[in-house]
C-alpha cells in the first residue's frame, strides 16, 4: 500500500513536521493537526511547495470530541490510508517528584490523545477493511526511567496499546505499527541539558519510520543498538537496574 490520504497529529514540528516534509509530494493529501496554528501554517507552505495538497487543523488532541469530528469531516471525502499517532510532550522530575498536574497534562497527551485519534481511525478503517494505524512511542517505553516516570508510564502504555491492536485490527486488514525511536533532535530534546547517546535528526528518523511502515514493521524500533541495549537492561535484574537507571541526569519539568 502507498499511503496518498495521510494524517498526521503533532505535525507543528519535531518528528510529526519531519514526517509531514516526507509524505509531501505531488498528488498526496496531507492532514496536519497541532495546538499551534502559527507553526502548522509554515508545514503547510513546506509541504505545498513539494506538490502535495496540505489541510491543517489546530486542534489539542486531548479533546476528543474535537479530534473526532475532525477524523470523520476528513473520511466523508477522503479514503484514509495512514493515520500517524504522533502529538506528544516529555517532562520529567528536575524539581523533585512531578506534580499532579504534569502527571495529568502527560497522560492527557500522550495516551489519551493517541486513543483519541486512532479510536475514530479503527472504527472508519474497519468498516472500509483497509488502512494502516502507526502510534510513536518512545524506548523509554521499554524500561521506566526514574527522571520521567509520566513519560516512561505513557509511552510504555501505548507501545503495547499498538501491539495489542494491530492483532486486534489484523481481522479487518488494517495494520498497526508501533514506532520505538531514541532520542531524536526536536524542540523536546533541545531542552535537556545531558547527553543523549545516538541522537538523530527528525528527517533520518522520519525516514527510517516510513521505510519501517512501507515493510509493516511490527515495531520500529531505533537506532538498533540503543534499542538492543535497552532489551538487555530490562532483562537484567531490578536490583541492577535500580542502581543503574537512578543515577541518570533529570530531566526538566513541565
Amino acid at each position: 500500500m502507498i499511503p496518498q490520504n495521510i494524517v498526521i497529529s503533532g505535525a507543528n514540528s519535531g518528528i510529526g513536521a519531519a514526517l509531514a516534509k516526507i509524505y509531501s509530494k505531488k498528488n498526496n493529501n496531507l492532514f496536519l493537526c497541532a495546538r499551534n496554528l502559527e507553526k502548522l501554517e509554515k508545514i503547510q507552505k513546506l509541504c505545498q511547495k513539494n506538490g502535495a495538497n496540505c489541510f491543517i487543523k489546530a486542534i489539542d488532541v486531548t479533546n476528543s470530541l474535537d479530534v473526532k469530528n475532525w477524523i470523520f469531516e476528513i473520511a466523508q471525502n477522503f479514503k484514509i490510508d495512514l493515520v500517524i499517532a504522533n502529538a506528544g510532550i516529555s517532562a520529567g522530575t528536575s524539581k523533585g517528584i512531578e506534580s499532579f498536574d504534569q502527571i495529568n497534562e502527560i497522560f492527557a497527551t500522550n495516551l489519551n490523545g493517541v486513543i483519541n485519534l486512532t479510536h475514530p481511525a479503527c472504527e472508519i478503517m474497519k468498516n472500509n477493511k483497509y488502512g494502516q494505524i502507526a502510534i510513536i512511542s518512545s524506548l523509554a517505553g521499554f524500561k521506566g526511567l526514574p527522571s520521567a516516570p509520566a513519560y516512561s508510564a505513557s509511552k510504555a502504555a501505548v507501545r503495547v496499546y499498538a501491539e495489542a491492536l494491530r492483532g486486534n485490527m489484523s481481522n479487518y486488514n488494517v495494520k498497526v505499527n508501533a514506532i520505538c525511536p531514541g532520542y531524536i533532535k526536536t524542540p523536546m530534546t533541545d531542552i535537556n541539558d545531558f547527553w543523549m547517546p545516538m541522537i538523530m535528526s527528525a528527517d533520518k528518523c522520519a525516514s527510517i519510520i516510513k521505510k519501517g511502515l512501507e515493510k509493516n514493521k511490527s515495531r520500529i524500533a531505533f537506532p538498533l543498538p540503543f534499542y538492543l541495549t535497552i532489551l538487555l537492561l530490562s532483562a537484567l535484574p531490578l536490583k541492577i537496574t535500580d542502581f543503574i537507571f537512578a543515577r541518570l541526569p533529570k530531566k526538566k519539568s513541565l
